[in-house]
C-alpha cells in the first residue's frame, strides 16, 4: 500500500478535501486544530462529532484511548461510504488532549489494513 500522508500544516483545502480534527464532545472549538477547523473549515460551535462543513470532528477530550476508538471507527466507516471525499487526518488527540502518536495511531490501523484510499494520515502515525 502506498503511504497516504496528510500535510503537517493544513491551511487550505481542495474542493473535495475534509480536515479531520480532534474535538471535545461539547463542540467548544477554542484551541489547536479545532480552532482552525472552526475558523476556516466550517466546524460548528456546539457540535463535537462528525462532518461539519469541510471538517470532521473526532472527540478526544473525554477519557482514554478506549473512549476515542468508537469515534474513529465511525469516522472510518463514514470515509468508506464517501469515496468522493479525501480525508486529511491531523494528529488528533496529540495536542491539547495530551496523547502520543503511539497511543492514537493504532486506532487508525484499519485505514491501512483495509486500504481505505481516501484517508490520509499524519507521517508520525505511519511510523507507529
Amino acid at each position: 500500500m502506498e503511504k497516504r500522508i496528510s500535510n503537517k500544516w493544513i491551511n487550505e483545502l481542495g474542493e473535495n478535501e475534509i480536515f479531520v480534527f480532534g474535538s471535545n464532545l461539547e463542540g467548544f472549538h477554542g484551541g489547536g486544530a479545532a480552532a482552525l477547523a472552526f475558523q476556516k473549515f466550517g466546524a460548528e460551535w456546539g457540535k463535537g462529532v462528525g462532518l461539519q462543513g469541510k471538517s470532521y470532528a473526532i472527540p478526544t477530550m473525554h477519557g482514554g484511548v478506549e473512549t476515542i476508538k468508537p469515534y474513529v471507527d465511525d469516522f472510518l466507516l463514514f470515509a468508506k461510504a464517501h469515496p468522493e471525499l479525501k480525508f486529511l487526518v491531523t494528529e488528533i488527540g496529540c495536542g491539547i488532549a495530551g496523547f502520543t502518536p503511539r497511543e492514537i495511531a493504532p486506532l487508525f490501523r484499519p485505514a491501512i489494513d483495509e486500504n481505505i484510499e481516501n484517508v490520509y494520515l499524519p507521517e508520525r502515525f505511519f511510523r507507529v
